[in-house]
């Protein structure tokens, strides 16, 4: 689970065109409450400390210094208030102009040590350039991307990526993200996105009625996972965890506006004693024993059959799950034989649901599916 402190909601996020105003300790204690909420849960893997941030004309020239800031002042919290690290990293908007500028200066080290609190730990790319079955290594511009991250000492992967241009999609950028020509570079990707709503990025419809329907698109996406050999993409390089960061300098830097700033802002009035002292009444989340693994609600696959006895399976705690899967079309069940059909869904509408997925250092995989009602 990799989650975004902000929120699209006032003061809960920086604000580009006022960012001295918009980092302050109101702003704080909204981003260490998101760290409060899921510090415990131990499939919590990290934290995006912002997201598409650097996007417009002339964010790339005042933002990054306040990126490091909130990595800084994330790092600081959970080191104090968190009983085990938990990494701390930068989710990109892939406008080229900016991309190798903002990976350059978040992960380089400005102090020339590995402890620098204002490095993030890894670093996001929301890409979409791989539109359709046609699109190639090299006409999604995947090759460039290799080149770009290729000297990296951090994770780099997709935080999204599913292009829908062409409907409905193969995903068949799986092979190419997961092969030999990427994954000594990237580690994976996430799919956007899990609910369908009008911008039509779904894997899943959520009906009005309680019920939810699997999408092709999501059949074609296991359909992709199940093709991986997981044994390869578990291996690991540990000559990796040699590389040291660049040292922070202004030639790391490309773009004429790009800033070359390493000066960090200081903590807002306030901020050092929410971190030395905690925020007031956290929320805690902690783990509770699931008793009901049986789902309730109706749940249809794609070519309208109901999904029969469709159930959580708990693993065993030296277990993980993988992303290869059962057939979801609605012609088979999830945990037992049989089949049988159900009326039509009602009118799609925005909902929830819940991915499990894996993310090791070579891999971001969907495994398992689990919903709940709206």
């Amino acid at each position: 689970m990799l989650l975004d402190v902000n929120s699209p909601l006032p003061n809960e996020s920086l604000n580009p065109g006022d960012l001295t105003s918009s980092y302050n300790s109101a702003y704080l204690n909204r981003v260490f409450a998101v760290v409060e909420a899921f510090k415990n849960f131990p499939n919590t893997l990290g934290f995006f400390s912002g997201n598409e941030v650097i996007q417009f004309s002339g964010s790339e020239t005042v933002v990054p210094p306040y990126l490091r800031a909130v990595t800084r002042d994330l790092k600081q919290y959970i080191s104090k208030h968190s009983s085990r690290n938990i990494p701390v990293g930068y989710s990109a908007a892939d406008v080229r102009d900016f991309l190798a500028d903002s990976f350059a200066y978040l992960s380089c080290d400005i102090d020339g040590s590995s402890s620098d609190e204002t490095r993030i730990d890894f670093f996001g790319l929301n890409s979409y350039s791989w539109c359709g079955g046609d699109a190639t290594f090299q006409t999604a511009g995947y090759d460039i991307l290799v080149q770009m991250f290729g000297n990296t000492t951090i994770p780099v992967f997709f935080s999204e990526y599913g292009c829908n241009k062409v409907k409905p999609r193969v995903f068949n950028e799986v092979q190419a993200l997961y092969g030999p020509e990427m994954t000594g570079v990237m580690s994976g990707g996430i799919i956007y996105e899990y609910v369908q709503e009008s911008n039509e990025y779904g894997l899943v419809d959520l009906h009005d009625n309680g019920t939810a329907t699997i999408r092709i698109d999501y059949n074609n996406l296991q359909k992709q996972y199940n093709k991986l050999d997981i044994k390869q993409l578990q291996s690991g390089n540990s000559s990796a965890t040699m590389l040291k960061a660049p040292r922070c300098s202004g030639g790391l830097i490309t773009g004429a506006s790009f800033s070359k700033s390493f000066k960090v802002p200081s903590l807002p009035s306030g901020g050092q004693s929410l971190i030395d002292n905690g925020i007031q009444n956290p929320n805690n989340g902690k783990l509770v024993d699931v008793t009901e693994t049986v789902v309730k609600l109706d749940v249809y696959g794609s070519n309208g059959g109901r999904i029969e006895n469709l159930a959580i399976k708990p693993l065993p705690e030296d277990q993980s799950n993988t992303p290869n899967g059962q057939d979801t079309t609605g012609a088979t069940t999830t945990t037992a034989s049989g089949t049988s059909t159900g009326p039509k869904p009602e009118s799609t509408t925005g909902g929830a649901g819940h991915l499990r997925m894996n993310l090791l250092l070579t891999c971001v995989a969907l495994s398992v599916l689990a919903l709940r009602s709206t």
